[in-house]
């Protein structure tokens, strides 16, 4: 038995047919060549591919799925126009086929075509539906459809379905959190973003669900856990304005005008024509009660925005602070011109019969 064991892979060295012929390679060759192209684009190799794709088509012109496939990879390159000439030609080869239609609506969403997006989706849904395919994916773009037409419900509604099919679907638990975010549903924003956090690799973290948490915390006053998020966004963006702006925002409601200040150099370097920066630099400097710097920023940003209300109420408060009092109310009665909410109450509390 043990020799019969050891010469048995020299046994199957050459098929034979009942014949005695040995067994003739039935797959044709195009196959074989798109087979080697499915294995690039899985890898994402999408240059290597492409060439592959033309020469299936050289051997077979009517093979569709390779006009799909150059699809796809024209999308992911997003080169829109000649995705969609692949899909026509595919479209005529096989009118009705699940990917192609997939694709579509991809090609047609990131051209702003929605109601093109939206046809394609729905065959594509119908298609799945009678091929008993269940792909998530399907549900989690007409949730972005909905979502982009501020169909909210709908969009939420789709998201579940997406989930029903794969309870571990990221994207839709994302896009869930991003439509509780628009809606102000802060609280439960967080708990999708939660567990978007738990679901993803800790070596390869989903920096915009930190992003999306710390804005979400901002608004539900917790500064704490938002700064804490920043900083593990900014770790791994490091280098955007708005990030570095938001979390000195958040230091600043925890009376961390320093580190706040820090931020806003960083973000002043970035973009010296913001005029939010100098604001919030203003504000943190006149929590350190560096005044005279403080209104220099404040000043600044509103020689860059006429009309920045906040900066006027905030230029008042230091003005306040150096018994500038008449001074104050005039920035505040500004402010108050141009619709700022805080200015009327510290109007009434401070500058009652002054104009």
């Amino acid at each position: 038995m043990f020799l019969l064991i050891l010469f048995l892979p020299a046994l199957a060295l050459k098929a034979q047919a009942p014949s005695g012929e040995p067994v003739a390679d039935t797959v044709p060759a195009y196959q074989k060549l798109y087979n080697k192209a499915l294995t690039f684009i899985d890898s994402g190799q999408y240059k290597e591919a492409l060439p592959v794709l033309k020469k299936v088509l050289k051997e077979n012109k009517e093979f569709y799925k390779a006009h799909t496939k150059m699809a796809l990879i024209y999308l992911n390159q997003k080169d829109y126009k000649e995705a969609e000439k692949s899909l026509k030609k595919s479209e005529v080869l096989m009118p009705l086929d699940l990917e192609t239609q997939k694709i579509k609506a991809l090609v047609f969403y990131n051209t702003n075509k929605f109601k093109e997006s939206k046809s394609a989706l729905d065959t594509a849904i119908m298609l799945a539906r009678d091929e008993k395919v269940d792909d998530p994916d399907l549900f989690y773009y007409r949730a972005q459809l909905a979502f982009k037409g501020k169909s909210y419900k709908s969009a939420m509604e789709a998201c579940e379905v997406a989930l029903e099919f794969n309870p571990k679907y990221i994207p839709a638990i994302m896009l869930k959190a991003e439509i509780r975010f628009t809606a102000k549903e802060y609280n439960y924003a967080i708990k999708e973003l939660n567990e978007v956090i738990k679901l993803t690799s800790a070596e390869k973290p989903d920096y915009s669900a930190y992003k999306l948490r710390a804005q979400c915390r901002f608004e539900t006053g917790d500064y704490k856990g938002c700064i804490t998020d920043w900083n593990v966004y900014i770790d791994g963006m490091p280098g955007e304005e708005e990030a570095l702006i938001s979390r000195a925002a958040a230091l600043i409601n925890t009376n961390d005008n320093s580190k706040a200040i820090a931020d806003l150099d960083e973000a002043i370097k970035i973009n010296k024509k913001n005029p939010v920066s100098y604001c919030y630099r203003g504000v943190a400097k006149g929590g350190n009660k560096v005044y005279t710097e403080g209104l220099a920023d404040l000043d600044y940003a509103i020689k860059l925005k006429f009309d920045y209300g906040a900066a006027y109420v905030n230029r008042a408060a230091i003005k306040m602070a150096l018994k500038q009092k008449e001074e104050a109310c005039k920035d505040l009665h500004k402010a108050d011109s141009l619709g700022d909410n805080l200015a009327p109450n510290l109007i009434e509390k401070y500058c009652k019969g002054s104009r």
